[in-house]
């Protein structure tokens, strides 16, 4: 998909969406922005949510950052998001198919990878493939996002079932809220291994990859994103910026991959 058009967007809006009604009965300001994104992009979207407001004074852009389970629901329940960024398809499906994510505003944005971690300093030695036993490589807990909802939880899942390790470290296994959660209990030694995102790995000095999980093991890892119903002009526009070449290097400078 294209670039979104600030015009085509415009005209949109105005033929006919209806205002979004907020959690608690409370209306968006003029000029205000709500997103709602993956943890896992907390760092890249606030910092083109700052570049983005110096060069638009007018606009205030509100964030909330959690897991994509979480925060589809919350949309669904009514909080006042206009944009919905996610880190896997499905929780992006399950507003559009609620009629509560604009079909033709939707982009897949992003990519990334999957890793394991192990608290800095121990030597815990990963071959990703179904001949290693994961299970034996190392003692304590292991730690993800929850594998029924939080997509980092539900991409380890599905790896470690293709590479023969799930029964083993199922019993071991500490499901987080998100992937910042994750990353913070083997961060502090609190699991011996983990499973995060590339990207969240790399911002701490605490943790160590111990492996890369094989792109084959899993669904690919996908940022899908869009307006929510009700969004406005300027939520358009900022939603055009996060897509534009201007956004690309802070992407990647947090070590994002650009969705082919």
């Amino acid at each position: 998909m294209t670039v979104l058009n600030r015009r085509r967007w415009t005209r949109l809006l105005s033929a006919g969406f209806a205002t979004f009604t907020l959690l608690f009965g409370l209306h968006a300001h003029a000029g205000e922005i709500r997103l709602f994104a993956a943890a896992s992009l907390t760092d890249a979207l606030t910092t083109l949510s700052t570049q983005y407001q110096a060069s638009h004074p007018a606009i205030t852009i509100k964030k909330s950052f959690a897991a994509s389970s979480v925060l589809a629901r919350q949309i669904e329940n009514g909080a006042p998001a206009q944009i919905f960024l996610s880190a896997d398809k499905d929780w992006a499906d399950y507003l559009e198919q609620r009629g509560l994510l604009l079909p033709a505003s939707r982009q897949d944005l992003l990519g990334n990878q999957l890793v394991l971690i192990a608290p800095a300093g121990r030597e815990i030695i990963v071959t990703p493939d179904a001949t290693f036993n994961l299970a034996g490589a190392f003692s304590g807990r292991f730690c993800t996002g929850d594998v029924a909802s939080v997509p980092v939880g539900k991409y380890t899942k599905q790896a470690f079932t293709h590479l023969g390790w799930w029964d083993a470290i199922a019993p071991r296994l500490v499901n987080t809220e998100d992937v910042r959660t994750a990353l913070a209990f083997v961060a502090r030694g609190e699991c011996a291994l983990g499973a995060v995102y590339r990207t969240d790995a790399i911002l701490s000095d605490k943790v160590t990859v111990v492996a890369t999980l094989p792109a084959n093991s899993h669904a690919p890892i996908v940022y899908p994103g869009g307006l929510v119903k009700g969004a406005d002009a300027d939520t358009a526009a900022f939603w055009e910026f996060l897509q534009s070449e201007n956004a690309r290097p802070v992407f990647e400078r947090f070590g994002f991959s650009l969705a082919q």
